[in-house]
């Protein structure tokens, strides 16, 4: 049985780099971090009143959580990176 000719293209490029390597997953991790600390630091012993208080700190990770991923897609929709086929 003879082969076909046609053979299926390998895109050239890939959609985007992985969203490990990109200045904006560092930068959301580094204001979860920061959200959080400051959440944990801020009103914590001698009775003080929590000025900061989980459920809101949780609320602004939240946020940035939903930033993060619209960055991504916007990355994604729009830039392209070559391939590599080995």
């Amino acid at each position: 049985m003879p082969r076909s000719s046609r053979t299926a293209a390998r895109p050239a490029h890939t959609e985007t780099k992985p969203s490990f390597k990109t200045t904006e997953f560092f930068v959301f991790m580094a204001a979860v971090v920061a959200v959080l600390v400051a959440s944990a630091v801020v009103g914590s012993g001698n009775g003080i009143v929590d000025r900061f208080p989980a459920d809101r700190a949780w609320l602004y990770v939240t946020l940035l959580s939903i930033g993060y991923l619209l960055s991504r897609g916007l990355a994604k929709s729009g830039s392209r990176e070559p391939a590599d086929h080995a």
